[in-house]
């Protein structure tokens, strides 16, 4: 017998006779799975919900309702529960109908015991999968747009908590956090949820602009007050005044402009290039930096003063690979925002997909895991496949099973999942690549590229 699954799952047995009802049920229970045993096909109907989290396995011959027409009422209530039939000879015609009208499998009496553990566990496996993926839409669903900084782990949910506090207050806040990983969204919240929503967001990115520039752009200037200022251009910091004001990469700030800068701190006024006038601004102010600012050796040439007096508050965002739980949600709603925008289906979640997520580092973060779900949606990334155990345990058949299942895998990715090219490749007949399939519970859709 093969290895039990790490978690016990439930599985509803139907079947009329005693005595296999009781020899399937403990060949389950030794396996490790929760079996639930009816003897009549209503009876687990009853018990059966679109929630249910495991397989069907039911006879298809039963007084009262047949096997069949359980299947048929399973289907109407979850169209992706699945159910396996157990046929004597003379039920396979109709088990073949039903497998191709969405049955997960059929076993014709008399079967080996492993026979039925393994299509019951890759049935298992398979609703797993399944509601995975539906409890995560769901959650993807819920979190909006005007939902930011989505995550269940501790760590947001602690910074989502300081936010809820701090929004309303006119304190300044420092912002850290590596490239990617939602600096501005935290500014956006802090402008949002605070009296100042009504007033201008006003962002800007002190790397992108030269040192001739920024000042102009921070300060605004009259006309005349250098070559080419034609006009009276209003700078940012008084644009956000009665909103927010956020400097991105505020360590590339040139050090003249920290001094001025520091003084719009202090005094909360501005003097405009070509003018003596003070003018004076009510606004917050929203620095982030990808940097530590606290470390003198990577602070470099920024002014410690100007660090000290932006310290106030400080919110550290936590890079993906420190809260790798929260990364299939994030993929989730990335790739149902992607599939709307795209006019495509939302990819599954596969196991293999489970495995590049949270294991890749991610260093470009939240915004390098959006990119991705958006290949993932248009098809340009190719299927993943988990990796399989080590072919240097286990007995010599079961080595070879593995091997078997690995060159078969390997070969649908590289032909795209197209079968005539697979059969091709490997040399087999159609029936026995399907036969085999079925077997290793490959699903040949997962690399079809679309």
């Amino acid at each position: 017998m093969s290895t039990p699954p790490p978690v016990a799952a439930p599985v509803v047995l139907v079947d009329d006779d005693p005595d296999l009802r009781r020899a399937c049920a403990q060949t389950l229970e030794l396996a490790g799975f929760d079996v639930i045993a009816f003897d009549r096909a209503k009876a687990a109907l009853a018990a059966v919900d679109a929630g249910f989290a495991g397989p069907v396995v039911t006879d298809i011959r039963m007084p009262d309702m047949d096997g069949l027409a359980l299947f048929a009422l399973l289907k109407k209530r979850d169209a992706d529960l699945p159910v396996i039939l157990v046929t004597g000879h003379g039920d396979i015609p109709m088990a073949v109908a039903a497998l191709q009208d969405g049955a997960y499998d059929f076993i014709a009496k008399p079967f080996p015991a492993d026979r039925l553990v393994q299509s019951v566990r890759r049935a298992a496996e398979k609703r797993r999968l399944i509601l995975e993926n539906r409890a995560l839409r769901r959650a993807a669903e819920a979190a909006r747009d005007d939902l930011p900084l989505i995550g269940a782990t501790p760590a947001m949910e602690n910074l989502r908590n300081i936010l809820r506090h701090i929004a309303d207050t006119d304190v300044d806040v420092l912002v850290a956090g590596e490239t990617g990983s939602g600096k501005e969204v935290v500014a956006r919240i802090l402008h949002d949820w605070s009296h100042r929503k009504a007033g201008h967001f006003v962002a800007l990115n002190c790397g992108a602009l030269p040192e001739s520039v920024i000042e102009s752009e921070l300060f605004g200037h009259e006309p005349g007050a250098f070559t080419g200022a034609q006009k009276k251009r209003t700078g940012r910091i008084e644009h956000a005044s009665g909103g927010t004001l956020f400097l991105d990469e505020i360590e590339s700030m040139p050090v003249a402009t920290q001094v001025k800068m520091l003084r719009v701190l202090e005094m909360r006024e501005i003097n405009p290039l070509g003018t003596n006038a003070v003018r004076p601004v009510d606004l917050r102010v929203v620095a982030a930096a990808k940097i530590d600012l606290g470390d003198p050796a990577a602070r470099g040439d920024f002014r410690e003063d100007l660090y000290y007096r932006l310290n106030v508050v400080t919110l550290s965002i936590p890079p993906l690979r420190e809260r790798r739980d929260d990364i299939p949600l994030l993929f989730s709603h990335f790739a149902t925002r992607a599939a709307g925008r795209f006019r495509k289906e939302i990819p599954t979640l596969t196991d293999g997909l489970r495995h590049h997520l949270m294991t890749h580092d991610w260093p470009g973060n939240v915004r390098e895991l959006s990119h991705f779900a958006e290949r993932v949606v248009l098809g340009l990334e190719k299927a993943r496949q988990p990796p399989t155990p080590s072919a240097g345990g286990g007995s010599l058949p079961e080595r070879l099973e593995r091997l078997e299942a690995d060159i078969i895998r390997d070969t649908l990715a590289e032909n795209d999942g197209d079968v005539r090219r697979t059969l091709d490749a490997l040399g087999i007949p159609r029936k026995t690549f399907y036969d085999k399939l079925q077997r290793h519970g490959i699903d040949r859709g997962s690399f079809v590229r679309r």
